[in-house]
């Protein structure tokens, strides 16, 4: 019986184990190796700050319902699927959880496609975000 319940516990250790937070000078390289133009890195940064302290597994449900998820916070009502099978317009083409998980690049993806389709106020701290913003170049100091 110990055996069991210490199995369950590191089962359930090793689930919540997929996501991460990182750092504001992690994410800017990470994004800029997925093609993010360098002059959006600053705002891009700043964003993810503001909506989930860089943590990728974060998960908000906002008052209309709706949840927004992962370290851009994106909606499903309009940009992935709920794994309730909720309506969703789903325009990015892809499941809410995969925003989750450690690699960044479907979060990256699809917040290029909302800044494409709707600009920077899609997001609603832009608000802090706007304006000068403090360099991301000493992200890439070697």
């Amino acid at each position: 019986m110990k055996v069991l319940a210490i199995t369950i516990l590191a089962l359930a250790l090793a689930t919540t184990a997929f996501g991460r937070i990182l750092t504001r000078c992690s994410l800017a390289r990470e994004m800029l190796d997925l093609g993010v133009p360098k002059d959006q890195l600053a705002r891009w940064t700043c964003i993810a700050l503001r909506e989930s302290a860089y943590n990728t597994t974060l998960i908000y449900t906002n008052t209309n319902g709706s949840k927004d998820y992962g370290i851009f916070q994106i909606n499903d009502r309009w940009w992935c699927q709920p794994s309730d099978g909720s309506f969703s317009d789903n325009e990015c083409k892809i499941d809410c959880v995969d925003f989750l998980v450690d690699d960044i690049a479907p979060s990256v993806t699809c917040s290029q496609q909302i800044l494409r389709q709707q600009g920077w106020t899609a997001w609603h701290t832009l608000k802090f975000c706007n304006g000068t913003l403090p360099s991301i170049d000493d992200c890439f100091v070697c």
